[in-house]
């Protein structure tokens, strides 16, 4: 304000000089503000993924019952009856949308890491794949940006290749959370829907599967990847059973972004987060991580430390379709190689 009343006054003065500078000073503090808004759109966009991850389907579902003693009951009648009848939609691949997959709030949480999508092979139109996706982390974040956004471009950069990256079934059984997840082009990690899409759905299917799962977040921490297998093979025999590609690929700097508490094996916190894990599927983790955001000074958010992400995936792995074993190792010849 004060520069917008000097320019005044050098008007009034008759010296355009004035103007000029002022318009100068003007500009230079516009552009420290844009950094600024820019840099708190950042640390929203990941806040509110996060956010909407934890407790997006548990708050909606407690809307929707608190809905049904109120005059709008009429709301939860109608979601629940839809509901009923787009059950199976996750199953076979869910209801993407590339109005969501393109929303500006996904470049900011790319920029927030920052995230890139490095390719190194190119992928057949005419095949189907299945990407082995390693390290698992707390959240995901590096898979959740580069295959359920287009943020780093992966329908440019690899034409004719719909993604679908695999999460835990439970999910899709929260009202709202399901959609908002099936918006992105993500589905249940489970036998029949990945039969469904390696069969049924054409060509040019990449499913991404987190291999170690959310087992694997829990030896999730800073400078160690430790891949969780047991018990976790049935994707190489689905690829196998349909002809699929395996694709492995690598997130670099994953489990950067949060120091994890680390519970020794036997204490009572590993086995709260066991039990956790058997019957809800996904253990809660303890973080420390703390960033410091625009929003708020002096004190830290639930948000993610910024670490940059890098995901490469190397050549594909042919395999071809063979009758369904009762063990892998009989399978396992059929493959050009081991990874």
């Amino acid at each position: 304000m004060k520069t917008l009343i000097a320019a005044y006054s050098g008007v009034l003065r008759g010296t355009g000089s004035s103007i000029l500078s002022a318009l100068q000073d003007l500009s230079a503090i516009t552009w420290l503000n844009r950094s600024k808004v820019e840099k708190q759109l950042q640390v929203i966009s990941v806040l509110q993924w996060v956010l909407s991850f934890l407790v997006l389907g548990v708050a909606c579902s407690v809307i929707l019952v608190y809905l049904i003693c109120t005059d709008c009951w009429l709301i939860t009648a109608l979601y629940f009856t839809w509901l009923a009848f787009d059950w199976n939609t996750p199953k076979k691949g869910g209801r993407r949308s590339q109005w969501v997959r393109n929303w500006a709030v996904w470049r900011y949480f790319r920029d927030y890491f920052p995230i890139q999508l490095v390719k190194t092979h190119n992928l057949l139109t005419t095949r189907n794949y299945i990407f082995g996706y390693h390290p698992h982390g707390i959240m995901g974040l590096g898979a959740f940006c580069n295959f359920s956004t287009e943020a780093t471009e992966v329908s440019k950069k690899f034409p004719g290749i719909k993604p679908y990256l695999a999460t835990l079934a439970g999910n899709f059984r929260m009202p709202v959370l399901r959609e908002y997840l099936m918006s992105g082009g993500i589905c249940p990690v489970n036998r029949d829907t990945i039969d469904y899409l390696l069969s049924k759905n054409g060509s040019g299917n990449a499913i991404i599967i987190v291999v170690g799962g959310a087992a694997e977040s829990l030896s999730s921490m800073p400078g160690k990847n430790a891949v969780t297998l047991r018990n976790r093979k049935g994707f190489v025999k689905l690829a196998l059973r349909h002809g699929a590609d395996l694709v492995p690929t690598y997130s670099f700097g994953e489990n950067e972004v949060y120091q994890q508490v680390i519970f020794e094996e036997g204490s009572w916190g590993r086995w709260v987060q066991k039990k956790f894990q058997k019957y809800i599927g996904s253990p809660p983790a303890s973080s420390t991580a703390e960033a410091s955001s625009p929003l708020t000074p002096g004190g830290s958010c639930p948000t993610p430390s910024p670490s940059p992400l890098s995901w490469v995936n190397p050549s594909p792995s042919r395999s071809w379709s063979t009758r369904p074993s009762r063990t892998l190792t009989s399978t396992m010849p059929c493959t050009r190689r081991r990874w």
